[in-house]
């Protein structure tokens, strides 16, 4: 079929197909229009976006959907002709980039939980723990952790490649948490310490934002501690979202994750605070050296600080082979499949299965190529 052309005066929209530039003028009747103008757009529409699905008709008010063949443009438009400031923002800073979109969202959670278990920590210490307790300092640490995400390369759930990306920006994230309780509870922190910022006084302050052993534990206990703590964690995590359980409800598998960690807090926490999460630790551990708790953050209690970066890497792996070498090798074959139709035999994750278009957009650096 050809191209519906616009009524007469009203001007045209752009169509631009997977980051191709639009381009301004009418459109000629030749085909699908994968980077010409799409004569669909209502008055005042200055922009529009090409997304590969069919098109769906009007939605709400404000936003209108229309297709050119193959195309479909999304019209940032207002209901009195004008471009939306919501509209001009989107299309300014929407990002199509399957990994930056990924970074951003992993960024943010980081940020809000590390936030909130930090802020539970800032209200114990320096209320003397007649404020805020455990469950609230120590909550965030199964989700969005460099030794989950490393736990879940070795089950062949996560590309290897994106690993050190998400592992920065989880520390980033976590960085920024302790950035924004410090603002949150500086003065609170400054009347405590009697504004000394120091992590080995009676009134230290660094425990707020990392975690350091207590005065009995070495650091070969210490290790063994975070191995065991973090290789149990990841166990446990992996047989909750293993589909080939006995599944958790729908919906539910975060809720027995933290079920899972306050667990694990209340049992193995005293001996170093029970980390588990090496950005956690590490980034707002380096934000305590550069806003002035200096380098005694790093060299107290013999050099503490490696501990809670490397041992939850490997309670990682050492969680991930056991889970494997007792549990997922061993799951019944499906029926009529042969064990080489079903190799490897590693977890099968309830995540939300990749759509088609995203996962091919990912491949190529987040455009489609035309069809």
């Amino acid at each position: 079929m050809g191209a519906s052309s616009a009524e007469p005066g009203e001007p045209r929209g752009l169509c631009s197909y997977q980051g191709h530039p639009a381009v301004p003028g009418p459109t000629q009747d030749s085909g699908p229009c994968e980077a010409s103008p799409c004569a669909v757009a209502p008055i005042g529409v200055k922009s529009a976006l090409y997304h590969p699905l069919p098109a769906p008709g009007l939605i709400k008010s404000g936003w209108e959907r229309a297709q050119h063949h193959r195309c479909r443009c999304l019209l940032l438009a207002s209901p009195m002709g004008t471009t939306s400031f919501l509209g001009s923002a989107w299309a300014l800073l929407h990002i199509q980039n399957q990994l930056v979109r990924e970074c951003l969202a992993e960024m943010l959670a980081v940020l809000v939980l590390i936030l909130i278990t930090l802020s539970g920590s800032a209200q114990m210490v320096t209320s003397s723990e007649s404020k805020g307790n455990i469950l609230t300092a120590y909550l965030a640490g199964a989700h969005l952790n460099p030794a989950f995400s490393l736990a879940m390369c070795l089950v062949e759930q996560f590309p290897w490649w994106k690993l050190p990306i998400f592992v920065a920006v989880q520390t980033l994230g976590a960085f920024i948490s302790a950035g924004a309780v410090y603002a949150v509870y500086h003065d609170a922190i400054h009347h405590y310490s009697n504004g000394t910022l120091t992590a080995s006084c009676p009134r230290e302050t660094a425990s707020i934002f990392a975690t350091y052993p207590a005065d009995y534990l070495s650091l070969s206990n210490g290790f063994l501690d975070q191995v065991v703590a973090t290789a149990v964690l990841i166990v446990g995590i992996l047989a909750i979202t293993d589909t080939r359980n006995k599944g958790v409800p729908k919906g539910l598998e975060p809720v027995a994750v933290a079920l899972l960690v306050l667990s694990l807090e209340v049992s193995m926490g005293s001996n170093c605070g029970c980390p588990m999460n090496p950005a956690r630790d590490f980034g707002p551990r380096l934000f305590t050296y550069v806003a002035g708790w200096g380098t005694e953050v790093f060299s107290r209690d013999n050099g503490w600080w490696w501990v809670p970066v490397v041992a939850p890497m490997l309670g990682a792996a050492v969680g991930s082979a056991l889970y494997q070498l007792l549990v997922a090798f061993h799951h019944p074959l499906s029926e009529g499949a042969t064990a080489a139709e079903e190799s490897p035999p590693v977890l099968s994750s309830a995540a939300v299965p990749a759509d088609p278009e995203t996962s091919l957009a990912e491949e190529t650096g987040g455009t489609l190529p035309q069809k």
